[in-house]
């Protein structure tokens, strides 16, 4: 068996709420709209789906959506920049090694933005 991409599929109550977010904030770009699901390319294999046809499902930071990065802290000025509420700036965990920050998108679902250290 050979996998090729990735795809991760979320509930949300408003598609053009969350479309706002993924294309103008997080700066996506939309891959494919199906009317009631809209998938987002992250990277050439990686790709996040929302479905209006599927429950919201979240308990305090489940499930968190972490995107990788090199640039932490550029991507922190630019989401602060656009108005996304971030509790905390960008900090070294030293139990996962990475340096990362939270926010959350439109949904509820905490966002994670990060780079591994090691």
């Amino acid at each position: 068996m050979k996998l090729k991409e990735f795809i991760l599929f979320l509930g949300t109550d408003d598609l053009k709420k969350t479309a706002e977010y993924y294309l103008n904030i997080l700066n996506l770009t939309l891959y494919k709209d199906q009317g009631i699901c809209q998938i987002y390319n992250i990277s050439k294999d990686c790709k996040i789906g929302f479905c209006s046809h599927m429950s919201i499902t979240r308990e305090a930071k489940s499930p968190i959506i972490t995107f990788v990065t090199e640039d932490v802290d550029e991507v922190y000025e630019d989401l602060l920049n656009k108005g996304s509420k971030i509790s905390q700036p960008p900090q070294k965990n030293p139990k996962f090694k990475i340096y990362h920050f939270f926010t959350e998108d439109p949904n509820g679902y905490t966002i994670e933005v990060q780079k591994f250290l090691d």
